[in-house]
């Protein structure tokens, strides 16, 4: 029995620190890479030079967890494919890869543009089967939404390093897939968090805010107002740049001031798995920050 907990307490203890390891690494690693740019940049421009760094670090998170409780995990690969085990790690080790890449902004051409075709191909394997056999779920939209967006979020990381290396034409395509994404998912969201202002705000999930965190009506309804009109104006291409600077930063605020304080509490939780949900959530909304601050990064200022 006693050995019995040891090794439970073993391997929760290495998913949990794994994880924060990973994204600890890719954090400062991320800042050093990025540090030339944020001294450049005046204003909210310092949020857009942190694009790179809020989506490098959630991939590695991820990563570690992959890798860490790829036993579970295996579980969610759908039955018709081989290998359930080996997809896990694969993906665990490609997650790790990609976080690397896009931190150091080293064959981010490559690393973005594979990252979503992989967001994509989940999409239309587990995501887009899932919600459509449960059309009322709101929240099968709500994660079929945020896995595209995420896959369009790497897709313009790979079309802005397309464009500077002088692949414009194909660049400026994989960014308007991207674009165009993150607009139908801003307003939905946006719409989401306007009616639900109880769950946390953001990625409109099913968990609800703490008690302990005040103002939840203000919180949701401001966080949907700017959900939304960014939203419009990034989907009919009108002053992007600027709607997605103000959106990005705001998602930023929002994992500071709302999931730092529930990651923290979750960190003090003796569960296991409290833990893992409140990095998820964290770097999950960090992620959707990170996509958001791309599409800022890719759009020139004269727009």
């Amino acid at each position: 029995m006693h050995i019995t907990i040891l090794a439970a307490f073993l391997v929760i203890s290495r998913t949990v620190s794994s994880m924060c390891t990973a994204g600890v690494v890719i954090i400062l690693v991320a800042i050093w890479a990025a540090k030339s740019d944020i001294a450049r940049a005046r204003g909210l421009d310092k949020v857009v030079a942190l694009s790179n760094l809020c989506f490098a670090a959630p991939l590695a998170v991820f990563g570690a967890l992959h890798l860490a409780a790829a036993q579970g995990l295996a579980t969610m690969v759908p039955s018709y494919m081989p290998w359930k085990l080996f997809w896990a790690y694969f993906f665990g080790f490609a997650l790790l890869a990609a976080s690397l890449s896009i931190s150091t902004k080293i064959l981010v051409r490559w690393s973005g543009l594979l990252f979503g075709i992989a967001m994509f191909c989940f999409v239309a394997m587990m995501d887009i089967p899932g919600t459509l056999a449960t059309p009322k779920d709101r929240f099968g939209w709500i994660l079929t939404l945020r896995e595209m967006l995420f896959g369009g979020g790497g897709w313009i990381l790979a079309g802005n390093a397309m464009r500077e290396q002088g692949r414009g034409q194909v660049g400026s395509r994989l960014i308007t897939v991207g674009r165009v994404i993150i607009g139908i998912a801003a307003i939905f969201y946006g719409i989401e968090n306007s009616m639900h202002t109880t769950n946390v705000p953001g990625v409109p999930l099913e968990k609800l805010m703490p008690a302990w965190i005040p103002a939840h009506l203000l919180i949701g309804w401001v966080t949907g107002a700017i959900l939304f009109i960014a939203g419009i104006c990034i989907l009919l291409n009108k002053k992007t740049r600027m709607a997605a600077t103000y959106l990005g930063t705001w998602i930023v605020l929002v994992v500071v001031f709302i999931y730092g304080p529930i990651l923290i509490s979750a960190l003090g939780n003796p569960s296991t798995d409290v833990k893992v949900e409140g990095i998820n959530y964290f770097f999950d909304t960090l992620l959707f920050a990170g996509a958001i601050l791309a599409l800022a990064s890719a759009t020139p200022r004269t727009e």
